[in-house]
């Protein structure tokens, strides 16, 4: 799964410019970014992106540089082959094969942005492909390099208690949309939740306005029934990607017992208790082993 929001961002504040657009269309061995990623370049040398993770951005810098110039679209591997491996190369032992392509008509419109931006926006996906004989890319699923940009990561947390915001911070730093809801006030508040979407419906009707979404997670973490069997029983008729529910196996055993007598189905789809078994200890560790079993549902899927 590629990140890439802020080339979108960049596109919008860079119109009127001459650009280029780098993008990896294929990976061997131990990439240091996926299939899919951009690196957007200015025609006065700014960039927004990336698509090794700094081993070869000097090089597509350079590449860019001619494609905005006028030299047409250019396909380039990097891998480790020789001693200049550290200088334009993948120290990390795999390849990569990188387009660069003008923003333009011939090559990859700007419009194109627009189309992506758009989609997602709406919570759909949408997949461009590129003739790579020409350099051009247009709308939907064809011969040449697909690339399939699905609809941005969400992140619902049913409870607003002190694991919520550990998990909300890690969150944020891999780019995931959080939104907190919880209808008890003194919980659910700014201070304890800075620059997080606050929501004080309760949870199956914040849900059921929310719409989860086959890129959206569901945890639980209120320990309060009341608050959260009605979120659980309103995401599993979502396609969520991941539901997760925190408690213990005993307690776990008991919800789910309570969430069929209720008429629930997919009981299944539920993590209890939450979270990849890292033998995690207090409300930090706690969040970071609910947001490695989320990462991994989000790339299974």
């Amino acid at each position: 799964m590629a990140d890439n929001d802020s080339v979108l961002t960049a596109a919008h504040d860079w119109v009127g410019a001459r650009l280029a657009l780098a993008t990896v269309t294929s990976t061997w061995g131990s990439a240091p970014r996926p299939r899919g990623s951009h690196m957007l370049v200015h025609e006065d040398g700014r960039f927004e992106g990336s698509v090794s993770g700094g081993c070869v951005e000097s090089d597509i810098l350079a590449t860019a540089a001619e494609v905005i110039a006028g030299a047409p679209f250019a396909r380039k591997r990097y891998g480790v082959a020789d001693a200049d491996a550290w200088e334009v190369g993948l120290p990390c032992g795999g390849e990569i094969e990188v387009m660069v392509q003008p923003v333009a008509a011939a090559g990859f419109d700007l419009a194109l942005f627009d189309a992506v931006a758009t989609a997602r926006a709406q919570g759909q996906a949408i997949a461009l492909t590129t003739d790579l004989a020409t350099g051009r890319t247009q709308v939907g699923e064809g011969e040449g390099f697909v690339n399939r940009y699905d609809p941005p990561r969400r992140l619902l947390i049913v409870g607003a208690v002190q694991i919520a915001q550990g998990l909300a911070g890690m969150a944020r730093e891999l780019g995931i949309a959080t939104t907190i809801i919880d209808p008890r006030a003194r919980f659910l508040t700014e201070e304890r939740f800075p620059g997080v979407t606050l929501d004080d419906r309760w949870p199956d009707e914040a849900l059921a306005a929310l719409k989860p979404d086959a890129a959206t997670a569901v945890v639980t973490l209120s320990h309060d029934i009341k608050i959260d069997d009605p979120a659980l029983i309103e995401a599993l008729k979502t396609p969520a990607t991941y539901i997760g529910a925190l408690g213990s196996r005993r307690s776990h055993a008991a919800r789910l017992e309570r969430l069929a007598a209720a008429g629930a189905t997919g009981l299944e789809r539920i993590d209890g208790p939450v979270g990849l078994d890292i033998g995690a200890i207090g409300p930090s560790e706690i969040a970071l082993s609910i947001a490695a079993a989320m990462v991994r549902s989000f790339h299974a899927r």
